[in-house]
C-alpha cells in the first residue's frame, strides 16, 4: 500500500522521536523540513522524516533502535518491517515507497 505524502501523516509520523534520530539530525534538518513543509509534498523528493514514504534518512548513521511498529502511519498502511530510515528496500511508485518485505 502507498505511503501518502500528506501534511496530515507527517504530523502522525514517530520518525522524530526514534531513538536512531539523534538531535544532532534534528537540528541540522529543521530549516529544510519546515521549508518543504510549506510547499506541495506531492513535488518533494526528500523529507527528513516519515521515511516509509520519503526514502532513508540522509542524516541518520546508527541504528539506534526502531518505533516503526508503533507508529500510526505505519500501522495504518499496513507496513511489515522496520527501519525505513536506515535501508533503501521500497519500491517507487508515483512518487512513494510501498513495502515490499511482507512477512
Amino acid at each position: 500500500m502507498l505511503v501518502e505524502k500528506s501534511k496530515e501523516n507527517l504530523a502522525r509520523c514517530q520518525c522524530m522521536e526514534c531513538p536512531s534520530y539523534s538531535m544532532g539530525c534534528k537540528i541540522k534538518n529543521f530549516p529544510e523540513n519546515m521549508i518543504k513543509l510549506m510547499g506541495d509534498l506531492d513535488n518533494v523528493e526528500h523529507y527528513e522524516k516519515m521515511f516509509c514514504a520519503f526514502g532513508k534518512s540522509h542524516c541518520i548513521a546508527e541504528d539506534k533502535g526502531c518505533l516503526c511498529e508503533t507508529c500510526p502511519v505505519y500501522n495504518e498502511y499496513d507496513l511489515h518491517r522496520e527501519e525505513y530510515c536506515m535501508k533503501d528496500g521500497g519500491k517507487i511508485s508515483r512518487g512513494c515507497w510501498t513495502d515490499v518485505e511482507k512477512n
